[in-house]
């Protein structure tokens, strides 16, 4: 098992990553994106990055956006919803279909990545749903490039229908050759001390039940390839 810096795993450590236009990742996940973007240049895809590594900070305001009501909260069927309308145990459930807890997003391990075709569609139009994914999606071709091909440069979906507790994400790949390590090093009580700690909304809500938060949405994911 590779060694991990401390706080890698939760976003608290940017120690060890790589810059790559403006994106943080670990020097291996870079490596193996610039070759799969160049085998997908070759085949009319303009194959980029949105997101890559992301801060516990960011991640709690993305978080605590959503269960205040400052940004769009959907559901399963990407609805807008209020939050107004579900108790705070429901609110978590919620907001986790769609954005990781603190401490517990795969970005925040460097080896995590949204990407989009930007010849097809900008980032600032961009919304990262699956309806930009799908048939007659900008992303169409991207995504269907991708199922075949990125394996190959050490990428997979963890995110599928029926396999993960969050929903499916055609845009999240995962560099899995690294990212099964760092789950396989994932600490409980180190996340709880960090969330303890934390300006986390809904953190009791959280706390009560992490054990099986964790199981569903951390730990229920998609195997790589064999």
């Amino acid at each position: 098992m590779q060694l991990i810096p401390d706080g890698r795993l939760y976003g608290t450590n940017e120690q060890g990553l790589v810059d790559a236009e403006g994106i943080l990742l670990t020097p291996e996940t870079l490596a193996a994106f610039s070759a799969m973007q160049q085998a997908a240049t070759a085949e009319g895809i303009d194959l980029r990055i949105c997101s890559g590594y992301r801060s516990f900070e960011r991640q709690q305001t993305i978080w605590n956006g959503k269960a205040s009501g400052r940004r769009q909260l959907l559901d399963k069927y990407c609805q807008l919803v209020s939050p107004a309308d579900y108790t705070e145990d429901e609110l978590v459930q919620l907001i986790l279909i769609w954005s990781a807890l603190p401490g517990c997003s795969r970005h925040h391990w460097g080896t995590d990545i949204d990407v989009f075709d930007a010849a097809m569609i900008s980032r600032d139009d961009l919304h990262l749903i699956p309806a930009e994914y799908l048939a007659a999606g900008p992303c169409h071709q991207l995504y269907q490039w991708l199922l075949e091909h990125a394996a190959g440069y050490g990428f997979y979906f963890p995110f599928q229908a029926g396999l993960s507790g969050v929903s499916p994400e055609p845009w999240h790949l995962s560099y899995f050759p690294q990212s099964g390590d760092y789950l396989a090093a994932f600490d409980i009580q180190q996340l709880t001390t960090l969330l303890q700690n934390s300006e986390l909304r809904l953190k009791g809500s959280v706390l009560s039940q992490l054990d099986k938060l964790l199981d569903e949405f951390v730990y229920r994911v998609a195997p790589p390839p064999a």
